[in-house]
């Protein structure tokens, strides 16, 4: 099944997460800081899901790199906060109160400070090859250098979270979040349909 509705908003997202990243971001070390982009992960998170969500991150980050206005960080620094959003609203979506249901956006800090922080630092930082990054680690040590790391992201996560979650519940306020993701399963094309229709008209 091919999830038109789906297939939409990922577009919607990765248009509005890419058209923001020029106007609010910094610089920490050697990655750059998009608050906008953790927002984004929090509105798709919600609305599409945890992988849909992890996907808009993808491609948002493939096209800031592309524009050069990114750096590889854009890739462990976006998924894992959408995927844990997701993941999160999944255990959330049926609480009646409505602070509650959209809790989840405050799961996204986590899977970008705590799982992206430290996996960047530790992992990815040494595997692109970042001398900057790892000369730091060996002069600081790990366990000095590791909280830095994480205030600087959290200076993005935290922020761009809570701008997410207020537009969530705006959004509910106003029935747009019900309409989306109500008819999220009926707006669905069988990807045979779409076979038969390519074949009837070569």
């Amino acid at each position: 099944m091919i999830d038109t509705k789906k297939i939409s908003l990922l577009a919607v997202f990765t248009a509005l997460g890419v058209s923001l990243a020029p106007f609010f971001w910094f610089q920490f070390i050697t990655t750059k800081a998009y608050p906008t982009q953790h927002f984004v992960n929090v509105l798709s998170g919600v609305t599409i899901g945890p992988w849909w969500g992890a996907v808009a991150a993808i491609f948002i980050g493939s096209i800031r790199n592309m524009l050069g206005i990114g750096t590889l960080y854009a890739f462990p620094g976006g998924i894992p906060g959408a995927i844990l959003v997701g993941l999160g609203y999944k255990l959330t979506r049926r609480a009646k109160n409505r602070f509650i249901k959209y809790s989840a956006a405050f799961l996204e800090p986590i899977g970008t400070v705590l799982i992206g922080g430290t996996f960047s630092l530790l992992i990815f930082a040494p595997l692109i090859g970042d001398v900057r990054l790892t000369g730091m680690i060996r002069e600081q040590g790990v366990l000095s250098l590791l909280p830095i790391f994480w205030a600087g992201w959290a200076a993005s996560s935290i922020p761009g979270s809570i701008i997410g979650y207020v537009v969530i519940l705006t959004l509910d306020r106003l029935g747009i979040i019900t309409t989306l993701t109500s008819t999220m399963k009926r707006v669905q094309i069988p990807s045979s349909t779409i076979s038969e229709t390519i074949h009837r008209y070569r």
